[in-house]
């Protein structure tokens, strides 16, 4: 499986991260594609530059006001004289009978969902790359790849049309699903990350032919709170196309392989021409963010479980933070994949 990667990733950097009223270092790191990419190398996966596709992908899914906001972000909060290095926004309406603010502190929080996606000065450009990676994954799997995988940073799934969130700016894993649809009537996306996807759940909400599956830890206990139940089924002409499994915290191996082969069943009802996972390995037993309990040889089998749908596949990387066996957690899904092929 060939892998696409990129290093302008390098370019976003964060460093806040606000836990139950504690300031840290975030988790969303730099290194943690050097580790993936270490994983890639063991599993000897040919990595690829991605294409430049421009704006064209990410206007499919983000609004114009969004991705205005985020191009220009930067130079409008530095012009302010007094801002800090961060971009953290201090207000978050929640849009009642709201106007669409035209200072930058009051767009800031109208388009962040919450404190943990800081923007820099590299946040954009390494945004845009990512959605370049995800792009060049899908459009080799259109021109006939079996599957690929894409290193994306930072990463996309609890990003919304228009707010960024959970370390997320531009829904990757959208963006890969919208251009497989200019071939395939119906694509569904599976996310495996620990984290419930409410950001890719939130775009394809109310629309019929993308079919969103998240397995994840309860949200109950777990981020994003109030987003991710299994009485979640999508709206509208969209009813029926969402899929929520939340799995206890904790929860290892067994019942997260029985959490897939209940998403099986209903990708194959769905019958789509093409899949993207959304890959978060924070489901590790060793992610520093513990909400699951799945071991390396769990992964593989997870990897075995995605193989048996018998899809053109596009990999897109969610979460999986810094750990020892992150890399070998990728090697490990990415084999049981090929393997079962």
């Amino acid at each position: 499986m060939k892998a696409v990667h990129t290093e302008l990733h390098r370019s976003h950097d964060p460093q806040f991260f606000l836990v139950r009223g504690v300031v840290k270092r975030t988790t969303e790191q730099p290194e943690r594609a050097d580790r993936l990419l270490k994983g890639l190398k063991d599993g000897k996966h040919q990595l690829v530059e991605p294409t430049t596709f421009g704006q064209g992908p990410r206007a499919r899914i983000h609004s114009p006001e969004y991705l205005s906001f985020l191009s220009e972000a930067w130079d409008a909060w530095t012009a302010l004289g007094d801002s800090g290095p961060e971009m953290i926004g201090n207000i978050h309406p929640v849009r009642h009978a709201a106007t669409y603010p035209t200072h930058i502190v009051g767009k800031l929080g109208w388009h962040t969902a919450d404190t943990a996606a800081p923007i820099g000065p590299g946040t954009w450009a390494a945004a845009c790359a990512a959605t370049d990676v995800a792009v060049t994954a899908a459009q080799m799997v259109m021109d006939g790849e079996d599957a690929t995988y894409a290193l994306c940073r930072p990463p996309g799934h609890h990003a919304y049309r228009d707010m960024a969130g959970g370390f997320c700016f531009l829904n990757n894993s959208a963006i890969a699903a919208a251009h497989l649809r200019l071939k395939h009537e119906r694509v569904v996306i599976l996310d495996v990350d620990v984290h419930h996807g409410n950001g890719t759940q939130g775009i394809f909400y109310a629309r019929p032919d993308v079919y969103t599956v998240s397995i994840h830890a309860d949200p109950i206990a777990y981020y994003p709170y109030v987003w991710g139940y299994a009485h979640e089924r999508g709206e509208g002409p969209g009813l029926g196309a969402n899929l929520n499994i939340p799995l206890a915290i904790g929860t290892g191996d067994d019942g997260y392989i029985q959490a897939m082969d209940v998403a099986r069943k209903a990708i194959e009802s769905f019958a789509p021409g093409a899949l993207v996972i959304a890959l978060g390995l924070d489901a590790s037993e060793h992610d520093p963010l513990k909400g699951l309990a799945v071991t390396t040889p769990g992964f593989r089998r997870i990897g075995q479980a995605i193989a048996k749908l018998g899809l053109p596949t596009v990999f897109v990387q969610e979460g999986g933070y810094l750990s020892d066996i992150l890399g070998a957690n990728l090697t490990s899904v990415l084999a049981g994949f090929e393997e079962a092929r």
